[in-house]
């Protein structure tokens, strides 16, 4: 069956993603949780892989898919080359957050010294584990790293799902935004008040503190961010280029959804927000779509063959498929009427799980 698409989309034929595999530097997939962003990811990677591209495919999801998918044991948080696939070469990485930011305060402390001490802190340990937005600047820090590797020529990253991606999208922003606050630069301005405490002021403040949470932890506190003095130019330049990378030219977002209701509702309120962060949205994949069957000539020898339950049986289920497969089409053409992709790729449903390099060369091919 065909789709039905409004006119508007209709004036300006859609393409495949073929196009951003030599055009773009980054791909970033994006869309609600469980519709097949991990595969999708790994399916471009290899598709541009066996086209010639160098590629490294990466993951932020701690799960195992991408490894699952990859047909491989383990992914770490640096490049993992994966078997040789077609005239190109691919890699694979799994954000490690915790080595990602120990990585940047080695490279921006002044000596091995200012290092030992801030990743032995107590409280920058705590820091790098849960405060809210660490893991999402840092998976935008790797993502910078590897896109300055020469190795690489395209990378496709498989990004959270909708209601985590954003924090991941908006994370360079909010880190130059907390580096940047008035309280911050007064307590990193060289030899802070707060942190030397001869004042009375002083004094009474951090005695209130250490009741609640101990002497100890105040004094690693302080320790903590009087290490960390003049770090920080460095963590602010490097966010804004983070920030700037996500709005090249050469970086392109596209959505992954599948043809039902409530993906496709998550998909556009997710679309909407993109927008409102300044991102278009390059291509669509709808993933996981009911085959089309064919309804031509029939063969009389098999109809003769089957009894009339039988005929009966599987004629009903071809009319159920056939209703499935028009309600898909009418859920992706109000993708399409809303978002306005330039480019669409539509996935059937496979036969199987997604587990080697040749089930994603598969893929690719209705991706690419």
């Amino acid at each position: 069956m065909t789709i039905e698409v409004p006119s508007a989309v209709r004036a300006k034929p859609l393409e495949g993603l073929g196009d951003l595999i030599g055009n773009c530097k980054v791909v970033l997939l994006a869309g609600p949780g469980g519709v097949g962003k991990t595969s999708s990811a790994a399916a471009i990677a290899v598709g541009a892989a066996l086209s010639g591209v160098r590629t490294c495919v990466v993951t932020i999801d701690p799960a195992k898919r991408l490894a699952d998918a990859l047909g491989i044991e383990h992914i770490g948080n640096d490049p993992v080359e994966i078997e040789a696939v077609g005239a190109g070469k691919l890699w694979a990485v799994m954000l490690d957050a915790d080595a990602t930011f120990d990585e940047l305060v080695v490279r921006y402390a002044k000596s091995e010294e200012q290092a030992g001490r801030i990743l032995s802190n107590r409280v920058y340990q705590n820091l790098t584990r849960n405060l809210s937005g660490v893991q999402e600047y840092m998976a935008m820090e790797k993502l910078f790293e590897l896109h300055n590797d020469p190795r690489f020529e395209l990378l496709v990253v498989d990004t959270p799902p909708s209601a985590n991606a954003l924090d991941f999208l908006d994370a360079p922003r909010r880190l130059i935004s907390f580096l940047d606050n008035r309280v911050f630069r007064l307590i990193m301005r060289p030899g802070p008040a707060l942190l030397r405490p001869v004042s009375f002021a002083a004094r009474a403040v951090l005695k209130t503190i250490s009741r609640v949470v101990g002497a100890e932890v105040v004094d690693e506190a302080v320790a903590f961010f009087q290490d960390f003095e003049g770090m920080e130019d460095g963590f602010r330049e490097r966010a804004q280029s983070v920030q700037a990378l996500l709005h090249e030219d050469a970086t392109a977002f596209v959505m992954v959804s599948a043809p039902r209701g409530d993906t496709v509702s998550e998909a556009l309120s997710f679309g909407e927000k993109l927008s409102g962060f300044g991102f278009g949205i390059a291509g669509i994949i709808s993933n996981r779509h009911t085959p089309a069957f064919a309804t031509g000539s029939r063969s009389t020898s098999l109809e003769q063959a089957l009894e009339a339950r039988d005929r009966d049986a599987l004629e009903n289920n071809l009319a159920r498929m056939e209703l499935l497969r028009s309600a898909e089409d009418a859920e992706l053409s109000r993708l399409l009427t809303e978002l306005e992709p330039p480019r669409l790729a539509r996935v059937p449903l496979l036969e199987g799980d997604i587990a080697s390099i040749e089930d994603l060369a598969q893929m690719a091919r209705s991706l690419l």
